[in-house]
Protein backbone atom coordinates (compact mmCIF):
# COMPACT_ATOMS: atom_id res chain seq x y z
CA UNK A 1 0.00 0.00 0.00
CA UNK A 2 2.89 2.29 0.90
CA UNK A 3 4.36 2.01 -2.36
CA UNK A 4 1.14 2.60 -4.33
CA UNK A 5 0.88 5.34 -1.76
CA UNK A 6 3.53 6.99 -3.34
CA UNK A 7 3.00 6.62 -6.68
CA UNK A 8 -0.18 8.27 -6.20
CA UNK A 9 1.41 11.53 -4.71
CA UNK A 10 2.68 11.83 -8.34
CA UNK A 11 -0.62 12.57 -9.72
CA UNK A 12 -1.30 16.06 -6.76
CA UNK A 13 0.98 18.27 -8.46
CA UNK A 14 -1.09 19.11 -12.03
CA UNK A 15 -4.19 20.04 -9.77
CA UNK A 16 -1.79 22.70 -8.34
CA UNK A 17 -1.46 24.79 -11.64
CA UNK A 18 -5.19 24.92 -11.93
CA UNK A 19 -5.86 26.23 -8.54
CA UNK A 20 -2.90 28.61 -8.85
CA UNK A 21 -4.52 30.01 -11.64
CA UNK A 22 -7.88 30.33 -9.81
CA UNK A 23 -6.32 31.94 -6.76
CA UNK A 24 -4.79 34.52 -9.45
CA UNK A 25 -7.97 35.03 -11.11
CA UNK A 26 -9.85 35.99 -7.64
CA UNK A 27 -6.48 38.52 -6.41
CA UNK A 28 -5.51 36.07 -4.05
CA UNK A 29 -2.21 35.18 -5.64
CA UNK A 30 0.30 37.56 -8.23
CA UNK A 31 0.91 36.81 -11.36
CA UNK A 32 3.95 34.65 -10.85
CA UNK A 33 1.63 32.07 -9.43
CA UNK A 34 -0.50 31.73 -12.29
CA UNK A 35 1.03 29.48 -15.11
CA UNK A 36 0.15 28.83 -18.80
CA UNK A 37 -0.86 24.99 -17.67
CA UNK A 38 -3.47 26.37 -15.17
CA UNK A 39 -4.91 28.88 -17.60
CA UNK A 40 -5.45 26.54 -20.20
CA UNK A 41 -6.96 23.81 -17.86
CA UNK A 42 -9.45 26.55 -16.92
CA UNK A 43 -10.24 27.03 -20.18
CA UNK A 44 -10.95 23.69 -20.84
CA UNK A 45 -12.55 22.74 -18.47
CA UNK A 46 -15.09 26.12 -18.37
CA UNK A 47 -18.18 24.41 -20.16
CA UNK A 48 -18.12 22.20 -17.64
CA UNK A 49 -18.12 24.15 -14.50
CA UNK A 50 -20.40 26.32 -16.24
CA UNK A 51 -22.99 23.28 -17.10
CA UNK A 52 -22.39 22.59 -13.29
CA UNK A 53 -22.81 25.71 -11.65
CA UNK A 54 -26.23 26.56 -14.42
CA UNK A 55 -27.77 22.93 -14.11
CA UNK A 56 -27.24 21.73 -10.27
CA UNK A 57 -25.96 25.17 -8.58
CA UNK A 58 -22.34 23.58 -7.78
CA UNK A 59 -19.49 25.98 -8.33
CA UNK A 60 -16.26 24.48 -8.48
CA UNK A 61 -14.48 27.71 -7.64
CA UNK A 62 -17.08 28.75 -5.25
CA UNK A 63 -15.81 25.20 -3.21
CA UNK A 64 -11.91 26.16 -3.65
CA UNK A 65 -12.69 29.93 -2.58
CA UNK A 66 -14.24 28.49 0.56
CA UNK A 67 -11.82 26.41 1.56
CA UNK A 68 -9.27 28.28 1.10
CA UNK A 69 -10.45 31.54 2.27
CA UNK A 70 -11.31 29.91 5.68
CA UNK A 71 -8.58 28.27 6.48
CA UNK A 72 -7.05 31.58 5.62
CA UNK A 73 -9.69 33.61 8.27
CA UNK A 74 -8.44 30.67 11.13
CA UNK A 75 -4.59 30.96 10.62
CA UNK A 76 -5.35 34.89 10.80
CA UNK A 77 -7.03 34.15 14.29
CA UNK A 78 -4.31 31.80 15.28
CA UNK A 79 -1.50 33.52 14.62
CA UNK A 80 -3.31 37.10 16.26
CA UNK A 81 -4.95 36.01 18.85
CA UNK A 82 -3.11 32.44 19.14
CA UNK A 83 0.04 33.19 19.55
CA UNK A 84 1.00 31.23 16.42
CA UNK A 85 4.76 32.28 15.22
CA UNK A 86 5.29 29.38 12.94
CA UNK A 87 3.23 27.78 9.86
CA UNK A 88 4.27 24.46 8.17
CA UNK A 89 2.45 23.99 4.73
CA UNK A 90 2.30 20.46 3.53
CA UNK A 91 1.52 20.04 -0.37
CA UNK A 92 2.31 23.65 -0.65
CA UNK A 93 2.06 23.10 -4.35
CA UNK A 94 1.46 27.38 -5.89
CA UNK A 95 -0.44 28.33 -3.00
CA UNK A 96 0.41 31.53 -2.76
CA UNK A 97 -0.58 31.55 1.03
CA UNK A 98 3.00 31.78 2.64
CA UNK A 99 3.58 34.91 0.11
CA UNK A 100 0.72 36.08 1.42
CA UNK A 101 1.27 36.03 5.00
CA UNK A 102 4.99 36.49 5.17
CA UNK A 103 4.45 39.68 3.74
CA UNK A 104 1.56 40.56 6.20
CA UNK A 105 3.60 38.93 9.33
CA UNK A 106 7.05 39.77 8.64
CA UNK A 107 7.73 37.70 11.74
CA UNK A 108 6.11 34.71 11.01
CA UNK A 109 8.52 31.86 10.10
CA UNK A 110 6.24 29.93 6.62
CA UNK A 111 7.80 26.61 5.60
CA UNK A 112 6.33 25.46 2.51
CA UNK A 113 6.85 21.87 1.87
CA UNK A 114 6.03 19.43 -1.10
CA UNK A 115 7.27 16.63 -3.10
CA UNK A 116 10.79 17.22 -4.76
CA UNK A 117 10.08 18.47 -8.18
CA UNK A 118 7.09 20.78 -7.11
CA UNK A 119 9.05 21.70 -4.12
CA UNK A 120 11.81 23.10 -6.72
CA UNK A 121 9.70 24.86 -8.88
CA UNK A 122 8.07 26.47 -5.96
CA UNK A 123 11.70 27.50 -4.49
CA UNK A 124 12.28 29.06 -7.91
CA UNK A 125 9.12 31.27 -7.75
CA UNK A 126 9.71 32.32 -4.61
CA UNK A 127 13.48 32.82 -5.35
CA UNK A 128 12.59 34.72 -8.66
CA UNK A 129 10.69 36.82 -7.23
CA UNK A 130 12.99 37.99 -4.16
CA UNK A 131 10.38 36.56 -1.54
CA UNK A 132 12.56 33.57 -0.54
CA UNK A 133 14.31 34.63 3.06
CA UNK A 134 15.31 33.46 5.95
CA UNK A 135 11.82 33.17 6.85
CA UNK A 136 10.16 32.07 4.32
CA UNK A 137 11.42 28.60 3.06
CA UNK A 138 10.44 26.10 0.83
CA UNK A 139 11.65 22.78 2.01
CA UNK A 140 11.08 18.72 0.56
CA UNK A 141 8.51 16.21 1.93
CA UNK A 142 6.96 12.94 1.19
CA UNK A 143 4.13 12.07 3.38
CA UNK A 144 4.39 8.60 3.66
CA UNK A 145 7.62 7.59 4.63
CA UNK A 146 8.18 7.02 9.05
CA UNK A 147 11.86 8.12 8.89
CA UNK A 148 14.56 9.94 6.54
CA UNK A 149 15.48 13.64 5.46
CA UNK A 150 12.21 13.89 3.57
CA UNK A 151 10.02 12.16 5.96
CA UNK A 152 7.67 14.33 8.39
CA UNK A 153 10.15 13.74 11.41
CA UNK A 154 12.68 15.42 8.91
CA UNK A 155 10.55 18.48 8.70
CA UNK A 156 9.34 19.30 11.97
CA UNK A 157 13.58 19.24 13.30
CA UNK A 158 14.29 22.77 11.99
CA UNK A 159 11.24 23.60 14.13
CA UNK A 160 11.37 25.93 17.45
CA UNK A 161 9.75 23.21 19.07
CA UNK A 162 9.55 25.61 22.53
CA UNK A 163 6.82 27.76 19.96
CA UNK A 164 3.20 26.94 18.97
CA UNK A 165 3.09 25.92 15.14
CA UNK A 166 0.20 25.34 13.08
CA UNK A 167 0.13 22.84 9.69
CA UNK A 168 -1.98 23.53 6.97
CA UNK A 169 -2.77 20.93 4.03
CA UNK A 170 -4.76 22.08 1.45
CA UNK A 171 -5.87 19.81 -1.63
CA UNK A 172 -4.17 17.03 -0.06
CA UNK A 173 -6.58 14.68 1.82
CA UNK A 174 -8.91 13.22 -0.82
CA UNK A 175 -5.87 12.43 -3.07
CA UNK A 176 -5.33 9.58 -0.50
CA UNK A 177 -7.05 6.02 0.21
CA UNK A 178 -8.50 6.76 4.05
CA UNK A 179 -6.16 4.01 5.94
CA UNK A 180 -3.09 6.10 3.67
CA UNK A 181 -4.56 9.48 5.14
CA UNK A 182 -5.04 8.22 8.59
CA UNK A 183 -1.08 6.55 8.61
CA UNK A 184 -0.09 10.46 7.51
CA UNK A 185 -2.43 11.92 10.07
CA UNK A 186 -1.32 9.51 12.75
CA UNK A 187 2.65 10.56 12.50
CA UNK A 188 1.58 14.34 12.06
CA UNK A 189 -0.12 14.26 15.70
CA UNK A 190 2.85 12.81 16.50
CA UNK A 191 5.13 14.91 15.02
CA UNK A 192 3.19 17.71 17.00
CA UNK A 193 2.75 16.49 20.03
CA UNK A 194 6.13 17.73 20.43
CA UNK A 195 5.23 20.96 20.88
CA UNK A 196 3.35 23.03 23.49
CA UNK A 197 0.71 24.35 21.22
CA UNK A 198 0.07 22.69 18.03
CA UNK A 199 -3.23 22.91 15.32
CA UNK A 200 -3.90 21.45 12.18
CA UNK A 201 -5.62 22.81 9.05
CA UNK A 202 -7.16 20.69 6.35
CA UNK A 203 -10.75 19.77 4.56
CA UNK A 204 -11.95 17.07 3.30
CA UNK A 205 -15.03 16.18 1.00
CA UNK A 206 -16.73 13.60 2.82
CA UNK A 207 -19.32 10.69 1.32
CA UNK A 208 -22.54 12.60 1.96
CA UNK A 209 -25.12 10.26 0.47
CA UNK A 210 -27.58 12.72 1.87
CA UNK A 211 -26.48 15.70 -0.07
CA UNK A 212 -28.97 16.52 -2.84
CA UNK A 213 -26.75 16.40 -5.32
CA UNK A 214 -24.63 13.27 -4.31
CA UNK A 215 -24.81 11.95 -8.06
CA UNK A 216 -23.60 14.78 -9.48
CA UNK A 217 -20.86 15.19 -6.86
CA UNK A 218 -20.04 10.92 -7.76
CA UNK A 219 -19.58 12.30 -11.52
CA UNK A 220 -17.02 15.24 -10.32
CA UNK A 221 -14.94 12.59 -8.22
CA UNK A 222 -14.87 10.49 -11.32
CA UNK A 223 -13.91 13.75 -13.91
CA UNK A 224 -11.36 14.82 -11.02
CA UNK A 225 -9.70 10.78 -10.55
CA UNK A 226 -9.77 11.24 -15.02
CA UNK A 227 -7.76 14.80 -14.78
CA UNK A 228 -5.41 13.48 -12.34
CA UNK A 229 -4.70 9.98 -13.44
CA UNK A 230 -5.99 8.81 -9.86
CA UNK A 231 -8.82 8.25 -8.05
CA UNK A 232 -10.33 10.77 -5.55
CA UNK A 233 -11.76 8.77 -2.84
CA UNK A 234 -14.54 10.29 -0.50
CA UNK A 235 -13.80 9.63 3.25
CA UNK A 236 -16.57 9.80 6.46
CA UNK A 237 -20.13 10.08 6.70
CA UNK A 238 -20.52 12.88 9.22
CA UNK A 239 -19.08 14.69 11.38
CA UNK A 240 -19.43 12.54 14.13
CA UNK A 241 -17.41 10.06 11.80
CA UNK A 242 -14.67 13.06 11.05
CA UNK A 243 -14.04 13.72 14.92
CA UNK A 244 -13.53 10.19 15.51
CA UNK A 245 -11.17 9.24 12.55
CA UNK A 246 -9.23 12.40 13.66
CA UNK A 247 -8.96 11.63 17.42
CA UNK A 248 -7.65 8.32 16.77
CA UNK A 249 -5.11 9.27 15.25
CA UNK A 250 -4.03 11.22 18.22
CA UNK A 251 -5.90 14.53 18.15
CA UNK A 252 -7.65 15.43 21.28
CA UNK A 253 -9.56 18.61 19.85
CA UNK A 254 -11.44 18.77 16.74
CA UNK A 255 -13.79 20.97 15.00
CA UNK A 256 -15.49 20.24 11.84
CA UNK A 257 -16.39 23.85 10.16
CA UNK A 258 -19.10 24.02 7.20
CA UNK A 259 -17.94 27.05 5.01
CA UNK A 260 -21.59 27.71 3.82
CA UNK A 261 -21.69 29.07 7.37
CA UNK A 262 -19.16 31.57 7.11
CA UNK A 263 -19.68 32.64 3.72
CA UNK A 264 -20.84 36.40 4.98
CA UNK A 265 -17.32 36.95 6.88
CA UNK A 266 -15.61 35.45 4.14
CA UNK A 267 -16.79 37.68 1.37
CA UNK A 268 -18.67 34.89 -0.75
CA UNK A 269 -22.50 34.83 -2.04
CA UNK A 270 -24.91 32.47 -0.07
CA UNK A 271 -24.90 29.25 -0.86
CA UNK A 272 -27.59 27.88 -3.17
CA UNK A 273 -26.86 23.82 -2.05
CA UNK A 274 -25.61 22.19 1.33
CA UNK A 275 -22.21 22.61 1.28
CA UNK A 276 -19.61 19.88 -0.08
CA UNK A 277 -16.37 20.72 1.71
CA UNK A 278 -15.93 20.55 5.22
CA UNK A 279 -12.53 22.29 6.99
CA UNK A 280 -10.90 20.35 10.06
CA UNK A 281 -9.33 22.31 12.77
CA UNK A 282 -7.71 19.73 15.15
CA UNK A 283 -5.36 19.85 17.69
CA UNK A 284 -2.79 18.01 19.85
Amino acid sequence: MAERARASSAHISPSAHYTGYVWYRHQLAEPAFATDFGRWVHALLKPITWGARAGFGIDLENLLLQRHLLIDQRLTDAIERGGVTQVVEIACGLSPRGRRFTARYPALRYIEADLSVMAARKRLLLQSQGWLTAQHQVKVVDIIPNAGADSLAGLFAGLDHSKPVLVITEGLVNYFELPVIEGFWTRLAAQLKQFPQATYLTELYPDLHEHPRYRQLRWGVKLVGYLTRGSYPLHYRDPAQIVGGFQRCGFSAVSVLDPNQFASSLGLSPPRVPGLVRVIEARC
